[in-house]
């Protein structure tokens, strides 16, 4: 086959090692690990819990047949879900000694195939990949006629992503949807129709979605038996990590590249699966022994991750698990020396309870404990806005994975910045002009003893009332919308705005809104700073495959876990799993807890999560089994935040936060939209682009690419050569700052593109 080859990879990023022999390879496994790379012919199926070495097991595994002649590496396809692990799978396999085997996600694999064999299958380039739907679905909801928010455009390409994962079409998508329990952002039959309308926009400009990529492979192969077959000669040997992830559409890819053989590794745990809303099916990781003739079946069991305790109470967990997945679960046996006994403490309100977790992890930090070694761990998005508050007032700095800090969300900037902060500016400009001898004034018939946030409103109502009024005429509820999605993390910000605005409320009763949106606007500014280590904040989902020694688990409450939406026993046994999730997590130290009421002195309405019945009064004898600690019963209220937002007391500050996400240089919000975050600016904003520089940018692009044989977004996408465009860099250093530019291209393309720039000066 000419070069490349299909789904081969660029050349290895570090030199690999020596190769290990044979021997040596085993010895350094345990019983159940070397099963997994003894058996390296015929269907396997490793059954992995959590912390158990399944990534050590699968690259020995493949390591051992290299070493023994069985494998050639460059017949070897190991395939997950996410370059990081990708990235991980590759360097191990390396610092074994084995080169030329391809560690790739499925769209990745299929990318480079789909490549390869265009021309020859289909004639001409390869249509140009989309990196974000946004802008198509956006598109579609034009030609419709509809209108929406940019959250429900989200939640709208999230459901065509779910439909086309799942092989899907839109005219079967409202039959499909209520089959599977789904809440669509709006009425199914209008998402179908928007769906139909993208997918018809996508063709008019002849582009694909990765979802295209995978099944414009699969159709390939399955059209032209001379190409499914020069593929399944390359590639002989498959191995497929997190299995239980694998969704319709990437089961029929890997059928594709099997053809009629069965030499593929799947390795994964049911008990992990809680992507279920994306697609992800774990019938196929529960249904592998039952689809193949005598398939080899090891389960691994030691956990190697977890003290005794922790262990314990994770098994304890899934001992009243449901369904097939439990059927299928994993007993985990520690292997750790024995460690503290886990923690459940229960609080009065939700303040306290963040407080409380803060100075708990001051203590860890005091004692030795590095930053980057604990955790907060919750179930949705809206719930960090009291952790980084805490944190920041106990002088802890933190991170946050997979999302921007609360106050640079999209939704909160807009509702502090324009909405609390204009309705604040009219009511301070209606009451001068109702002064006595103001020109505009009727006389006294305003509340003229707020100008300046005290008292309260015209109508009689308190600050949280005005704040839900002021939302609500902006298009929120006080009722959540059903389902998950980026309209109800919206929602839910919003909510923690009101919540907030209840609580400042209740310690300011004479306050308005001028105060209340100043001190937001302060607390914003005051978690403004950067930090490169910190404790990490994140949800449960983003969570997945990290560990910490230390983990907190908070906000344990029904409603919360299991969330409120998940109301099949379906949903509910995926949300014990999350929280399992979460509970594998830690090394040594787990902490759960929850508190009784929303605010300080608010109504104690919640419970502990079902999910910790029997656990909390502990659940082990033997240290070796684990045992759970009892409960610690928090205080009440505690001090409170003073106007300017710091704690009365001892004066710690908040003078550090979360590292700065990627702001629109237009408007300043901070940006999600991949595309946008390229660019560097928001999609709607003004560009400062010079179309001359970027023609010549684009024709240099293609020439590039057409040297190189490449597709011309793999030189550089268009969002990245429209950011070049706009911020016009004059250096290297100021190039690699623009999103899309990596050190690779840098060294590459940098000199070249410095050159354009400068040959095409600015007009001032």
């Amino acid at each position: 086959m000419p070069h490349p080859p299909p789904g081969a990879g660029g050349p290895a990023t570090a030199p690999a090692s020596a190769p290990l022999p044979p021997a040596a390879l085993l010895d350094a496994l345990d019983p159940e690990q070397r099963a997994v790379a003894e058996a390296l012919h015929g269907p396997v199926c490793v059954l992995a819990g959590a912390g158990t070495g399944k990534t050590r097991a699968i690259t020995y595994r493949i390591a051992y047949g290299v070493a023994t002649g069985e494998y050639i590496p460059s017949q070897v396809l190991a395939v997950t879900f996410t370059q990081r692990a990708a990235g991980e799978l590759r360097g191990r396999l390396r610092q074994l000694g084995t080169g030329g085997v391809q560690a790739r996600t499925f769209h990745s694999a299929a990318l480079r195939q789909l490549q390869y064999f265009w021309p020859k299958a289909v004639g001409g380039p390869t249509p140009q990949l989309v990196e974000s739907k946004i802008p198509l679905v956006a598109e579609a909801v034009r030609r419709l006629r509809l209108s929406a928010e940019r959250a429900e455009l989200r939640d709208l390409a999230g459901e065509i992503e779910w439909a086309k994962s799942t092989q899907v079409v839109a005219d079967d998508y409202a039959g499909a949807a209520a089959k599977a329990a789904r809440t669509p952002p709006r009425d199914a039959a209008e998402v179908a129709k928007v769906y139909a309308e993208y997918e018809s926009a996508k063709r008019d400009r002849n582009t694909i979605d990765f979802e295209d990529v995978l099944l414009l492979t699969i159709g390939i192969m399955e059209e032209r038996a001379d190409i499914a077959a020069t593929v399944r000669n390359q590639y002989r040997h498959f191995t497929v990590d997190e299995y239980q992830d694998v969704n319709p559409l990437q089961q029929r890819l890997l059928d594709c590249w099997l053809g009629d053989r069965a030499d593929v590794c799947v390795v994964g745990d049911a008990s992990q699966t809680i992507y279920s809303f994306t697609g992800a099916d774990p019938r196929f990781l529960l249904d592998f022994a039952d689809r193949y003739d005598d398939p080899t079946v090891v389960r691994l069991v030691r956990d190697y991750r977890s003290t005794p305790q922790v262990v314990a109470l994770a098994n304890a967990l899934l001992d009243r698990a449901e369904g097939r997945a439990a059927k299928a679960r994993v007993q985990l046996i520690a292997q750790r020396p024995d460690g503290p006994r886990p923690k459940f403490a229960e609080y009065s309100d939700a303040e306290t309870e963040a407080r409380e977790v803060a100075r708990e992890i001051r203590k860890l930090v005091d004692a030795g404990s590095k930053l980057s070694e604990i955790a907060v761990l919750y179930r949705i998005n809206a719930q960090s806005e009291e952790y980084e508050q805490a944190l920041s007032d106990a002088g802890v700095p933190y991170i946050l994975r997979g999302v921007e800090r609360f106050f640079e969300r999209p939704e909160v900037r807009e509702a502090i910045q324009v909405w609390l902060r204009g309705a604040a500016k009219a009511r301070s400009d209606h009451a001068a002009d109702a002064r006595p001898g103001s020109t505009g004034g009727t006389g006294g018939t305003g509340n003229t003893g707020n100008t300046t946030g005290g008292g309260t409103n015209e109508t009689g109502e308190d600050l949280a009332s005005e704040v839900r009024a002021i939302f609500s005429s902006h298009g929120w509820s006080p009722q959540a919308p059903k389902g998950a999605g980026r309209l109800r993390e919206r929602w839910e910000s919003l909510a923690a705005l009101v919540a907030l605005a209840e609580e400042y409320g209740r310690t300011h009763p004479d306050a308005g809104l001028d105060r209340f949106s100043a001190e937001l606007r302060e607390r914003a500014d005051a978690q403004h700073a950067p930090t490169v280590e910190g404790v990490t904040l994140s949800t449960f989902h983003a969570a997945k495959g990290l560990e910490w020694d230390a983990v907190f688990l908070v906000g344990m409450t029904e409603g919360m876990m299991p969330i409120t939406y998940a109301e099949t026993p379906e949903q509910l046994e995926e949300e014990r799993r999350l929280l399992y999730v979460g509970v594998t997590r830690a090394r040594e130290r787990l902490f759960l807890s929850w508190s009784l009421a929303r605010s300080p002195g608010g109504r104690a309405s919640r419970s502990p999560s079902r999910f910790l019945d029997g656990l909390r009064g502990g659940v082990g004898r033997d240290s070796r089994e684990g045992a759970a600690g009892g409960v610690i019963r928090g205080g009440g209220a505690g001090r409170r935040r003073g106007a300017s937002g710091s704690r009365d007391g001892d004066g710690t500050g908040r003078a550090r936060g979360a590292i700065e996400p990627i702001i629109c240089r237009s408007c300043h919000k901070a940006l999600i939209d991949p595309a946008e975050r390229k660019m560097g600016r928001c999609e709607d904003c003004p560009s400062t682009l010079d179309p001359e520089l970027y023609e010549a940018l684009r024709e240099w692009r293609s020439a590039r690419a057409k040297e190189q044989k490449l597709p011309a977004y793999c030189v550089f996408t268009d969002a990245t050569l429209i950011a070049i465009g706009e911020a016009r860099p004059a250096t290297l250093g100021e190039l690699t700052r623009i999103a899309g530019v990596g050190k690779a291209k840098l060294d590459r393309y940098g000199a070249e593109v410095l050159e354009l720039i400068t040959a095409h000066p600015a007009h001032n």
